[in-house]
């Protein structure tokens, strides 16, 4: 894991407005300012973090795609020909930043996060999937790299907010209102956000977001735990992350052999990599769970668990991908808590939404699965006070959610669990879930997503609470017309989804 240099903290937390114009400011150049020319990858300059040790910061100034530029990073004409102005530098919290701001701003600044990139040493900015509809509809964006990789949403809280404070030095512009937006782990970026700065934010809207924190590395573990259990193999759950590494092999051979007993067959002409699924009476019991555990019963499960069962999860490409997020693997938090923030130790693990319907079996399954305490209580180091962020669901803003019902990488379920905590805290109507009826994580259409950005922001400014899909409702979950609503009806944009035809007049 990087060493981070304790300078960082004073910045990330202390830090004023003023105090941040000479770091910023001082990087920020204006690239609409510069005149265009023939992109040469050898003038991006990475940039040695001064912050966190062995980090690089890759050049925002040019698109980068994770292992090499691509392109300049400049600004773009809105849909009246005019050009944006956008801004780009090294903050002195360590994070790389873009901003654009629309030849016609609305007043209204939009805080980009961006999700989970791995753990490679090299991080970088990049633009939202919207910035094309921000710049035509008046709407200044910004966003952080984080200062590192890694399932990290602490840092990213805090560079996101630094960025949001050195808006004005960066620009010599001031935002009415702010919005935040996120993906991913930036969608429990945004929901984190909202709480730590209350009063910052007119409103936010995370899509395909872990909305509800760490409770995703529960919905891994219970993934894997039933499995073993259902096919009586035994697997074991080390404390560490050294030890889980070294236990790595053993649990790889481990889910080779439950497989046959789920029918899932690896296929040799991919050197077993990719799977396709035929599920056993056992295989259907553990779908069901996992159903269960990713949002209930609803339409296009089955294509779901077959896309997500048909790869692997890096390094661990010879087994189906939730069995590679075995949090037991990575210390139970991938190595960001001080110990395992996944438990099961209350969990009830059932079949079907009808508790009376298969209740001898789930009391089998209950006594016969591993059992794993939450031990964590405390981050793995001082930069922020945790990288798995405490969400309890209180914002006090309008929050509106876009998710995948078949999203089995960061679960429907995570929406779920979210508005829960919001009705608990007697904030339900601040909260509008839209259901999307794809099975890929965060494969939304442009459409998708701009149709949910201006119901929020017509939600900020009349009061009224826009339309949304009755995710705590477990009829209304399970109806195969579920998603329709919100999905964008353009043929093949959701391929892998497979349920009924939605009618025609949705």
């Amino acid at each position: 894991m990087p060493v981070r240099h304790r300078t960082r903290r004073v910045v990330a937390t202390l830090v004023s407005v003023a105090a941040l114009s000479i770091g910023w400011a001082a990087e920020a150049i204006p690239a609409s300012a510069v005149a265009p020319a023939a992109f040469d990858p050898g003038s991006c300059v990475t940039t040695p973090s001064t912050v966190v040790s062995g980090v690089q910061i890759a050049d925002p100034a040019c698109e980068f795609n994770g292992s090499a530029y691509t392109g300049p990073f400049g600004p773009i004409a809105s849909a009246g020909g005019q050009q944006s102005r956008v801004w780009t530098g090294i903050a002195s919290d360590g994070a790389a930043y873009r901003v654009e701001v629309p030849p016609q701003w609305n007043g209204t600044l939009v805080m980009y996060a961006h999700g989970f990139r791995g753990n490679g040493n090299v991080v970088y900015v990049d633009e939202p999937q919207l910035r094309q509809y921000f710049v035509d509809h008046g709407y200044a964006w910004a966003a952080s790299s984080y200062a590192m990789n890694g399932y990290d949403p602490g840092d990213g809280v805090v560079d996101t907010h630094d960025l949001l404070k050195a808006f004005p030095s960066i620009t010599g512009l001031h935002a009415k209102q702010a919005i935040m937006t996120g993906l991913s782990m930036g969608g429990e970026i945004t929901t984190a956000e909202i709480e730590a700065y209350k009063g910052d934010f007119a409103g936010a809207m995370p899509s395909c977001g872990v909305l509800a924190g760490s409770n995703l590395f529960n919905f891994f573990l219970g993934a894997n735990v039933t499995a073993a259990a259902l096919t009586k193999t035994k697997i074991a759950y080390p404390a560490t992350v050294a030890a889980g590494t070294a236990y790595t092999p053993t649990y790889q051979a481990a889910v080779q052999s439950e497989l046959p007993a789920l029918g899932i067959t690896p296929n040799p002409a991919t050197g077993g990599q990719t799977f396709t699924t035929n599920l056993t009476k056992t295989g259907t019991l553990w779908a069901d769970t996992v159903e269960q555990l990713s949002g209930g019963n609803r339409p296009g499960f089955q294509s779901a668990l077959a896309y997500w069962n048909s790869f692997g999860f890096a390094p661990l490409t010879t087994i189906p991908f939730l069995f590679g997020l075995y949090p037991g693997l990575s210390g139970g938090t991938l190595g960001l808590a001080n110990g395992s923030v996944a438990g099961n130790e209350k969990t009830f693990y059932t079949f079907s939404d009808d508790p009376l319907r298969m209740l001898p079996q789930e009391l089998a399954l209950n006594r016969a699965v591993l059992r794993v305490p939450v031990t964590a209580t405390s981050s793995a180091d001082a930069l922020t006070p945790a990288e798995e962020p405490v969400i309890k669901g209180d914002p006090g803003i309008p929050v509106l959610s876009i998710h995948g019902i078949g999203d089995l990488f960061v679960p429907f379920s995570m929406d779920q669990q979210y508005a829960r905590m919001m009705v608990a805290h007697g904030q339900g109507g601040l909260f509008v879930d839209r259901a999307i009826r794809e099975v890929t994580h965060c494969g939304y259409t442009t459409n998708e997503l701009s149709a949910g950005f201006a119901a929020l922001v017509s939600w900020i400014h009349t009061g009224r609470r826009p339309a949304g899909d009755n995710i705590l409702n477990p009829a209304a979950v399970a109806s195969p017309f579920f998603g329709c609503q919100f999905t964008d009806p353009t043929p093949g944009d959701h391929p892998e989804f497979k349920g009924a035809p939605c009618p025609t007049s949705h």
